[in-house]
């Protein structure tokens, strides 16, 4: 493994991570303009668009654990090239629907098709010395966030002076370029293609005799569903602080920024401290971090204060992510751990389905610095639940990773 170039694939994922999710974020933010501007769309378009944003997380969480079946057996690298050639077609489809119905057929295909950036993470894990999976997972965590943060800025200026259409042509562009550094600079090794592919049925059974790695998934869905409760809201609060109705959507960009800025300083930093403190000391250290600073926003009543607060916030919560999937390695075995990383996805999917829902109901029923509360207080009780049940969130050492017999039992 020393001799394998793990660095390069490391570099060469985090700028394809940083494209696809550029490319993502280019465009989806503004899906609901989209729908209103160019297919016409006047009735029940707040539904519509709700409606068309989840239909895709549903479906990549359905898919998931059928690519990872198929990425333990025939290897991360063609998933990640089947993923992004895939999603390159269907940002063009994009830019062809002319109705509603066509547009909902396309975003059901692209959470069908999607996967590349946890084929990216898996490969990674997968292919990274032992002693560096910590480090290299925390730096990985970054691309998506920096993605995420250049990705509204460029989109914002691409579809105000060439239009969504072809902003979406352009997010293309930018997802075939990933794919192509894939193709030509990203090696693997840790497959078997001999080996019979394994039933998705028998990957959900064994994903639930391994307790350990359940309760990561557990906290991955919980996890992502917090942070999408705030999706929803944090723009309405922003108006709620003072901010005017013209401003608004720059000031929440800047606010939702923070988070990701914070997130791409961070992360590396809480990969190496995982691999000195153990990752689930230091999941429960950004869960607790997170959880607090959410508490916070309750008693803030400044847009400046608000946005500092945010950062803050970031920094602590960008151990989570990296920790958890250091413990998603250490908990499966190598031959699932493809599978395990798509499991992974669905959880996450599912998050993202089930949070903005959540946000929403609650924003309708109770006051918005009520919801930071509550949700602040479900990662504090996440964490001591972790602390006080040893199998939530737990990872084997490196022995019984290689016996794969702890939890998993005996190697095929």
């Amino acid at each position: 493994m020393d001799d394998f170039p793990w660095k390069r694939n490391l570099y060469v994922l985090w700028v394809g991570v940083f494209f696809c999710s550029t490319a993502y974020s280019m465009v989806i933010p503004f899906m609901s303009l989209f729908i209103a501007h160019d297919l016409g769309v006047t009735e029940h378009l707040t539904l519509l668009s709700g409606f068309a944003f989840g239909i895709t997380f549903l479906a990549g969480a359905l898919i998931s654990p059928y690519w990872g079946s198929l990425s333990d057996k025939y290897g991360r690298k063609p998933m990640l090239l089947r993923s992004g050639f895939a999603l390159c077609g269907v940002y063009i489809l994009n830019s062809l629907v002319q109705d509603p119905y066509q547009l909902i057929a396309v975003r059901i295909l692209s959470g069908l098709l999607a996967g590349y950036v946890p084929s990216a993470i898996a490969l990674v894990a997968t292919n990274t010395p032992e002693k560096h999976v910590g480090y290299s997972l925390g730096i990985m965590s970054t691309a998506g966030a920096a993605g995420g943060i250049i990705g509204p800025l460029i989109g914002g200026s691409l579809t105000k002076f060439i239009g969504f259409r072809e902003s979406f042509l352009v997010a293309g562009g930018v997802v075939l370029f990933s794919a192509l550094i894939a193709l030509l600079f990203v090696k693997e090794q840790n497959f078997d293609r001999n080996r019979e592919r394994s039933h998705v049925l028998d990957d959900l059974k064994e994903a639930k005799a391994n307790r350990p790695l359940m309760g990561n998934l557990s906290i991955v869905l919980l996890v992502t569903a917090s942070v999408m409760v705030l999706e929803p809201l944090l723009s309405l609060y922003v108006l709620d602080l003072g901010s005017t109705v013209a401003d608004a959507s720059f000031s929440s960009g800047i606010i939702f920024s923070a988070v990701g800025i914070s997130t791409v300083i961070a992360a590396p930093f809480w990969g190496k401290i995982g691999q000195r403190i153990g990752y689930r000391n230091t999941l429960m250290i950004g869960l607790i971090g997170g959880g607090v600073g959410n508490i916070m926003q309750h008693f803030i009543h400044d847009l400046v204060a608000f946005g500092v607060l945010r950062f803050v916030y970031g920094l602590f919560f960008a151990a989570v992510f990296p920790a958890l999937n250091a413990l998603i390695v250490q908990s499966t075995r190598s031959e699932f751990r493809g599978r395990a990383f798509s499991l992974n996805q669905s959880a996450s999917q599912l998050g993202n389905m089930v949070g903005p829902i959540a946000g929403g109901t609650l924003g309708g029923w109770i006051s918005i610095p009520v919801v930071f509360v509550l949700n602040g207080m479900l990662l504090v009780i996440t964490a001591l639940t972790m602390k006080f049940k040893p199998m939530v969130g737990a990872g084997n050492d490196s022995k019984q990773q290689e016996q794969g017999q702890t939890v998993n039992g005996p190697k095929a």
